[in-house]
């Protein structure tokens, strides 16, 4: 596995969670890297990814509730989410983007419950 997702937990709806996606430095320097969410019986969909450049793009789902922001010291990816709601509950995956169009390089993802 060349990704690492941390960060997922038991959160109440309206509470903020931050995932954490670690990466080798060569995967990292040279990769976009996002998130991807999967709830029990949908597909995977993206959420968020971030360009080696730092530009972002948000899914229409998450828009205004996340923020993706990449630390280049750490070679780690993080995803600040706000005012979960019970439909973000899911298992979270990050990946690189090229790794995800080509459904390669899944790790076992980080659960996300929203539940009070």
């Amino acid at each position: 596995v060349q990704l690492q997702a941390s960060g997922g937990g038991l959160v109440q709806p309206g509470g903020s969670l931050r995932l954490s996606c670690a990466a080798s430095r060569r995967i990292f320097s040279s990769n976009s890297v996002g998130w991807w969410r999967q709830a029990p019986g949908n597909q995977r969909a993206l959420v968020a990814f971030i360009t080696t450049r730092g530009n972002t793009v948000i899914a229409d789902s998450m828009k205004g509730r996340a923020t993706i922001s990449r630390d280049n010291a750490k070679n780690t990816v993080y995803l600040q989410m706000n005012s979960l709601k019970v439909d973000d509950m899911a298992v979270y995956y990050c990946n690189t983007y090229i790794g995800a169009r080509n459904d390669i390089g899944w790790g076992q993802g980080t659960q996300v419950t929203v539940s009070s």
